[in-house]
């Protein structure tokens, strides 16, 4: 069965929306990041890929020993058990998407 989700009741504190799948039978979660210059999660890590679809602004990943740096237009992959963070390295807004394969966010916090 369809169904139709207002981002607005997906929201957190922090302003990004997150959408756990297992809840609306979906077999993804994703979070929709809107955040500001010089933020972003500390190290973790997931047993699943998680995809990364910057729409907007700057981030500086930390994935493994690997620094990379995308842009809006720019798609990043981390594959599972990869430690890996962002900051939004500004000077603007950070949008992106960030899809998690799986029905449920399972989060390992290394910091």
């Amino acid at each position: 069965m369809s169904k139709v989700i207002p981002i607005a009741s997906l929201r957190t504190e922090s302003g990004s929306s997150e959408f756990e799948g297992r809840f609306f039978g979906s077999d993804v979660c994703f979070i929709l990041i809107d955040s500001e210059a010089r933020s972003g999660p500390a190290l973790h890590k997931h047993p699943y890929s998680e995809t990364f679809v910057v729409l907007e602004g700057t981030a500086l990943f930390q994935i493994g020993d690997d620094e990379v740096r995308a842009s809006g237009g720019s798609v990043v992959v981390v594959p599972p058990g990869v430690p890996h963070r962002f900051e939004n390295v500004g000077p603007g807004r950070l949008l992106q998407i960030d899809i998690h394969g799986s029905d449920r966010f399972r989060t390992e916090w290394l910091d």
